[in-house]
This record gives C-alpha cells, structure tokens and sequence, in this order.
C-alpha cells in the first residue's frame, strides 16, 4: 500500500489549528520498520517558537496498561509462571478468601471480571500506599465474573500487582528488565522523569496546584498518588520507542527470547477473547470501531491524546502521539481525528507495499 501522506499531513494540520491538540507525531510502518512518519505543531503553546520533534516525551497515560502490565504479564505466562484460567485465590495469598480469589488473569485481561467500574483510590482507600493495596485487593464484585466487558482501569492495577507478587520485583524494575530494556525501548520509564528528559516532555492538562501545565509527571492522579508507578498509568515513552514495541508485536518469532512476551502472547492477544460478550475484547486490546474485520485492527488509547493501532493480518501498524489534554478534556474532536487517522493507515483490502 502506498500510504497518503498529504492527506494524513492535512488531518494531522487541521487538528492542531483546530486546537484539538497543540502538537501530534506519527508512524505508519510493519514489521521491517517505519514507512512513514511526520510531526506538526508545537510542543507548548506558551512557547510557540518550539515545534513538536520526533524525539518528544509523551505521557503515555492508559498505553501504560500495554507497555508494562500487558506485557509483562505476557513474560510471566511465558515463562510457565501464570496459568490464565486458574482462580487467583489459588495461587495468591493477599486475594484468597476474598471475592478477588474467585477472579482469573484472563478475566482481568478482558475486563470480565465483575470489578468496580471506577478507580478512585483516595476517596475509597486513603493515601497511603498499603492501604491502597489491600483496599484494591479485597474490595467486593460489582458483578459476578465473566457476565459483562465492563472496562474499569483497577483491572491494569490489580494486573500490576500481580505481575509483583509473580516476580518479586515491582513493576517499573520488571518491565525495564523483561521488555523495555530488551528491545532497545531505551526512552521509555515510568516518571516523574527527571529534568533534562522532562524539558522534552509534551505537557498536559493544567494543574492548579502548581499552577502550570504537568510535564513529566503522570496526569493520572492513581499514578500521581503511587508515586509514579502503578499498572493504570505512570509510563513515559517516545515514539521510536512504541515502533519498536510494535514492530516486535508482529514479529516476535524472530526476537531474542529474553525481549519478554512471545509470539503466542501476541496471537492470543489479538484474537477475540470474549465469546460472544460484547464489546469485543482481546487481552487488553480492543477492536477499532468501523473495520470491515470485527479483528482486523486492535487499538490501545491512552487518555493524554496517545494511541497505538495493530493489525496482524496485514501485518502493519501505527502510532499517533498528541498532547490533546492540554486543551481540554473533551474526547471527541480527538476521536474524529484518530479514527480519520486510523482509516488512512489501514485498508481491509490491501497490504503494505515493501
């Protein structure tokens, strides 16, 4: 497929004159490597003189859920060391005897495990980091499991926890050591980041508290309040860096063993993993509303303004970064846009010329 750029040029331009975004950087490529690439705007509007760059540090926000949690589990179940079907309870102190024991990996993965729907861990469990913890680990069902897709962001959180009970390490150390580090994703830490990286960092929403916009710290106030590091959010990466990772997505038989997750974790990720459940779910991925294929092209979005799309069957994918949340938290003038994106990256009927 011979990819428009003037058109993806133009619908990336008129985003950020539109104020959707201050600034966007993109990538369109497989396996081999990027096809086609670009950036438009600036980093900070309240320095207009700075365009965006290739190498600009995003919150990731929810690709956290992806870049650590999601693959690291993947690691985990490749080593031998979690059986996705097996009941936490058996196998997890803190959750047996709790209504959490009766929930399993994969439930959690496909968010059909009957959990409360929202997070909100000051307002429920306090401040402090064990309290938080146990709170999240043996808080009742909203529902019984594997009734509904019902998303809620304490999957990725209790996920976490998991992958640090499993390991013995906490999930910022397991994801550096098993993925990040690895495949060369040399940019990509949980924060807050330090100064020197933070000055390339895209802010993001206004923090009163401070008075400016956040930059190099999570704007997920979960991940503010675990200090950085926590399954929901927290991650900051860059875009070669999610290349990278999406490049070994769909090439995973060729890559070193020790580079974490493995080909089946991938195919059985990208696969519908919900029956006939709706909406349609993978583990952690989603379907992208308006392909022809229910699982053509799976989707991973995070609430800054990331996103990162996938499609195994023709073998390509694509990154569009923006720090939309420095305007406004409104989604749909960003969803237009990524679903106009989605649409000029990927075509049901054609594959990636070479």
């Amino acid at each position: 497929m011979t990819y428009d750029i003037e058109r993806i040029e133009a619908l990336l331009d008129e985003g950020v004159r539109d104020k959707v975004y201050p600034g966007a950087v993109w990538a369109i490529g497989d396996a081999n490597g990027i096809r086609a690439q670009g950036t438009t705007g600036v980093l900070d509007p309240d320095e207009p003189d700075v365009p965006m760059r290739a190498d600009t540090v995003f919150d990731a926000a929810s690709l956290t859920k992806i870049l650590a949690v999601w693959s690291c589990i993947g690691a985990l179940w490749g080593d031998g060391a979690l059986d996705l079907d097996q009941p936490l309870g058996g196998f997890w102190p803190e959750v047996t005897g709790h209504p959490l024991g009766a929930v399993t990996a994969r439930q959690l993965l496909t968010h059909t495990a009957g959990l409360p729907l929202r997070a909100q861990l000051k307002n429920l469990y306090g401040t402090n980091r064990e309290d938080i913890r146990r709170g999240v680990l043996h808080e009742q069902l909203n529902r019984s499991p594997g009734e509904a897709v019902e998303y809620t962001d304490r999957a990725a959180l209790i996920l976490g926890y998991l992958a640090e009970h499993l390991s013995g390490q906490s999930l910022d150390q397991l994801a550096a050591v098993r993925i990040w580090r690895p495949l060369g994703m040399d940019s990509t830490r949980f924060g807050p980041l330090p100064d020197q990286i933070a000055d390339r960092c895209a802010p993001t929403e206004y923090n009163r508290d401070t008075d400016t916009h956040l930059k190099g710290t999570a704007h997920d106030f979960s991940a503010r309040l675990l200090d950085g590091v926590c399954g929901i959010a927290g991650a900051f990466t860059v875009l070669d860096d999610l290349t990278v990772f999406l490049r070994h997505l769909l090439d995973v038989g060729t890559a070193p063993r020790r580079a974490g997750f493995g080909r089946g974790w991938s195919t059985t990720s990208l696969t519908v993993q919900t029956g006939t459940l709706t909406p349609v779910r993978g583990l952690f991925w989603h379907t992208a509303p308006g392909t022809v294929l229910v699982d053509d092209v799976w989707v991973h979005y995070g609430f800054t303004g990331t996103g990162t799309w996938i499609s195994p069957r023709q073998g390509r994918w694509a990154v569009l970064l923006t720090n939309k949340l420095y305007y406004t938290r409104d989604r749909q003038p960003l969803t237009d846009v990524r679903n106009a994106f989605r649409g000029l990256a990927f075509s049901p009927n054609e594959s990636p010329s070479v």
